[in-house]
């Protein structure tokens, strides 16, 4: 145990240091500036409290169907939302569903004992990845039920290494381990746990959401016009190297294209590279005429789920990166889908490959090869839609039994 909590110490300097340069270290240190002040000041003595815990805004929204359904049926309780990172807590800060909202203290004992000792929780929740030793040690032994929700274990997981006994002693706190799949629940059975139930991905619950309360983009709308639109979604530059090539062979379909960063450079070698014409969102009015403009930069967030709703295809950027962005709001949709070749960690990634309803590229050529069919015959466009659609649609309800799970089990 002395070398994780060495490890953090390790780890909360580096950020320190780094703070001195990059914003999101600031950040991450700033927020956690009196932290346990600004607790016992929000956190009142008799409230009773369920504790969810997430790393960052993607973890946020596979948590946030369960959220909200606590607010809706279980009222006398006060939610509590901590984030990791200042990606998912400075976008979410604001987040009306919850009552409080902070980061999390770094998984020091005595951090772990303050914490703990101000909030009370009754009931924790931990999203997908989560485990803090100290904590989840701290949450034991005062008797707090404890949950882990759309959690997913491989067998490369250190939980199944051999010195992994520290991480497995961990496990031991969740009076329920809700998982996305059955290989989850057979591997954790080889570590002799049964209290493990097969709920599925909250996500799903989510983009569910999402999609029927997309809103109007009127200026969207009308940059597509009486053609066809085509959305990327959450790219770098790999990706955009990849769409400006598809751009340029497709001059009768319009694209849009989110990057994944605001980068100032990236987006204007994006748009002189584009033939046809380019424009920025942020500079667009209501008398901008897109007549000669091919593609529409999305440069703003909170937009791009809704955009999905006006396009015919999706491509999904982080593939040639660490991994790919969130593919299922554009399969919602029932958007065809392509991405780099980095998909294999992420399972609705690989069940839509396999049902046909994604394509995952490699190249300009693999993206040509998926893309030309899909504009050219109609018929297939509707049925790997629909494909698409269907699928997303069989996978909701986890959200249904992760909460009637816990609070039957009271």
């Amino acid at each position: 145990m002395w070398i994780y909590n060495f490890g953090l110490f390790l780890y909360a300097c580096i950020v320190r240091l780094a703070a001195l340069r990059h914003r999101k270290a600031k950040l991450w240190v700033e927020g956690r500036r009196d932290l346990f002040r600004r607790l016992a000041e929000a956190v009142g003595p008799g409230e009773r409290i369920v504790w969810v815990h997430v790393a960052s805004l993607g973890e946020f929204e596979q948590g946030r169907p369960i959220i909200e359904r606590l607010r809706r049926e279980h009222p006398e309780y006060k939610i509590l939302v901590t984030f990791f990172s200042p990606s998912g807590y400075e976008i979410r800060k604001n987040y009306p569903g919850a009552d409080y909202i902070f980061y999390l203290p770094i998984d020091t004992p005595k951090n772990a004992r303050r914490f703990l000792d101000i909030v009370r929780p009754e009931i924790a929740v931990f999203v997908k990845y989560e485990f803090w030793l100290n904590l989840l040690g701290g949450l034991r032994r005062r008797g707090v039920r404890t949950y882990i929700v759309s959690a997913i274990f491989r067998p490369d997981s250190i939980f199944f290494r051999p010195y992994g006994g520290l991480w497995r002693q961990a496990l031991e706190s969740f009076d329920v381990m809700f998982v996305q799949n059955e290989e989850s629940k057979r591997l954790l059975a080889g570590l002799g746990f049964d209290n493990v139930v097969v709920a599925g991905d909250t996500r799903f619950d989510r983009v569910a959401e999402i999609a029927a309360a997309a809103r109007k983009v009127p200026l969207v709308e009308r940059f597509r016009g009486e053609g066809r639109l085509f959305v990327a979604g959450s790219t770098w530059g790999p990706d955009e190297e990849l769409l400006v090539r598809l751009m340029n062979d497709w001059p009768d379909v319009r694209f849009v294209v989110a990057p994944h960063e605001m980068d100032e450079g990236r987006i204007r070698r994006l748009m002189n590279a584009t033939q046809g014409g380019a424009v920025r969102y942020t500079r667009c009015t209501e008398e901008t005429d897109f007549t000669h403009c091919r593609l529409l930069v999305l440069d703003t967030v909170g937009l791009l789920s809704s955009v999905y709703g006006y396009a015919s295809w999706s491509y999904i950027g982080g593939g040639f990166g660490v991994g790919i962005h969130n593919t299922l709001e554009a399969a919602t949709f029932g958007l065809p889908v392509a991405f780099g070749p980095n998909y294999r960690k992420f399972k609705e990634a690989r069940d839509l490959v396999t049902l046909g309803a994604a394509c995952s590229v490699t190249d300009y050529a693999q993206l040509a090869q998926w893309f030309g069919p899909l504009c050219r015959d109609g018929e297939l466009l509707r049925r790997t839609s629909r494909i698409a659609k269907d699928y997303t649609l069989r996978q909701q309800g986890a959200s249904d039994v992760i909460v009637r799970t816990i609070f039957g089990s009271k």
